[in-house]
């Protein structure tokens, strides 16, 4: 029965243990899946703001398109009008600003025109200085072979010759045989582009509202537009850093500009459905740390049963020691008499005193058990009352003398007579009977074993300034005993 409950205990460990694996293991699986639904909404969320970016940037290119046709249309038809004559100086130079607010007429400085194929480069308006118009001769037709774009009919240059800022923007006339020849343009200051950029992007919506889910424009992010020297265009009153940020390019042919879209962190659970998944790790963790504090508890408690086991084991083999050797007695004795073997009155009279002696022994052991049992399932019940001692403790020794005098040992009890105290008189008798039965079984021939108790402040106690009997003694003495003898036993259990 000891080995089954061993190997029970041992099969339930290894459940608990693999239940533990399986809850680390969910635990990890619902963690991986947490961070995968968190990587897919920060995979959204940074597609948003590259859509933001890309809308900026499509939106700012519009607005420029819008403020540069109509200049150059003017350009264009006074061209046309008189090939061979300068064209008109930027102040003579009149054009509709078609359904656009904003006017390029303040700002445009030179205008002119200039054969790609001679390199020859005609001016109206402010002196281009021989840096810039160097640039100019040398940029213009690598731009128009590589960046112009035919479908617009216009293109725009950012440059700083020697230091020198210039935005230039230009069209390019065919030829009698289709190739592109004459670029007319004018040259602006690039504070310009700042207006343009500030129409574009704080009178639209950073995003399409319904992925915005009501989130107002001037808190949901922030925006920085460049020129790809690295100097800030615009830049929006209020900044946020977050890791959803885009860039987007506005354009080679719009300046070579580019726009940087960072939508706010702290409105990215109201942009996506449902919001932001939230960190499942903590909970995790705490859940884990539950189950292995339950695990560990209910490992400690089988460590703790197989401990009681044990002790039960041993507790019933000793007690079947201790119960057979009375047993033996009474049955030989009972059967001397029995069978008339007695050879006097003497001899029957001891046999008799050993039978009683035996009796009380094998009564106080049933009383011991009794006693183990119900403390067991937790039915022993103290109930305290007014008790006497002297009385008691007198009682218990005169019941226990025949055992003492079997085994050479005196017993005497010194407690005052008006000594009073709240206790349960069935339990007190039965601790004393241990007590004694200790005493007895363990001390030494001869012994004066010794029940003493005194009055001190309220409450009864051993004497003080002298040892606590030599009950105490003798309990530690045969404490000592039965720790050799169980060594002993276990030994002989293991050679067997």
């Amino acid at each position: 029965m000891s080995r089954f409950r061993v190997r029970r205990g041992a099969v339930v460990a290894v459940l608990l243990v693999l239940a533990f694996g399986v809850a680390a293991a969910l635990g990890i699986q619902a963690y991986g899946t947490a961070r995968y639904h968190r990587a897919q909404a920060d995979r959204v969320l940074r597609d948003y703001a590259a859509l933001a970016a890309a809308r900026v940037a499509q939106r700012s290119a519009s607005e420029i398109y819008y403020a540069v046709v109509p200049p150059l249309k003017a350009l264009k038809h006074a061209h046309e009008v008189a090939p061979r004559k300068p064209l008109p100086a930027p102040k003579d130079l009149h054009f509709d600003t078609m359904e656009h607010e904003f006017s390029l007429a303040p700002y445009i400085r030179v205008t002119f025109r200039m054969d790609l194929k001679t390199g020859a480069l005609n001016t109206s308006g402010q002196t281009l200085p021989p840096a810039v118009r160097r640039w100019l001769i040398d940029t213009l037709p690598v731009h128009t072979r590589t960046v112009y774009d035919t479908s617009w009919h216009m293109g725009t240059v950012l440059g700083q010759p020697d230091g020198d800022r210039r935005y230039v923007a230009y069209t390019v006339l065919r030829d009698s045989q289709g190739v592109l020849r004459t670029a007319l343009g004018f040259e602006v200051q690039p504070i310009v582009l700042k207006p343009l950029v500030v129409q574009a992007t704080e009178k639209f919506d950073l995003l399409p509202r319904p992925l915005t889910g009501g989130v107002q424009y001037d808190s949901m992010g922030s925006i920085i537009i460049t020129d790809r020297y690295g100097t800030e265009i615009y830049r929006s009153a209020v900044q946020y850093t977050s890791p959803f940020t885009a860039r987007d390019t506005i354009g080679t042919d719009m300046g070579n500009l580019f726009a940087q879209a960072t939508l706010r962190g702290a409105v990215a659970d109201k942009l996506i459905i449902g919001g932001l998944p939230k960190s499942r790790l903590p909970l995790i963790l705490g859940m884990l740390g539950l189950t292995a504090a339950l695990i560990g508890t209910a490992l400690f408690q089988l460590r703790r049963e197989s401990q009681l086991t044990r002790l039960r084991t041993d507790f019933i083999s000793g007690v079947s020691h201790e119960l057979r050797t009375p047993l033996a007695q009474i049955r030989m004795f009972s059967e001397t008499l029995t069978l008339g073997r007695v050879r006097s009155e003497e001899e029957r009279r001891r046999s008799l005193a050993i039978i009683d002696q035996e009796a009380r022994r094998l009564t106080h052991l049933v009383e011991n058990l009794l006693h183990f049992s119900r403390s067991e399932r937790q039915t022993t019940h103290i109930t305290p009352e007014p008790t006497a001692l002297a009385p008691l403790v007198q009682e218990v020794l005169d019941g226990f003398a025949p055992l003492a005098a079997a085994r050479g040992a005196t017993l005497a009890a010194t407690v005052p007579e008006d000594l009073v105290v709240p206790a349960d008189p069935g339990a007190v008798r039965q601790m004393l009977l241990n007590l004694l039965d200790n005493a007895v079984k363990y001390g030494p021939a001869g012994q004066v074993v010794r029940v003493s108790a005194t009055r001190h402040n309220g409450s009864a106690r051993y004497p003080a300034g002298r040892p606590r009997t030599r009950v105490g003694a003798v309990l530690a003495a045969g404490a000592r005993s039965r720790l050799v003898r169980r060594r002993q036993r276990h030994r002989a259990r293991g050679r067997a």
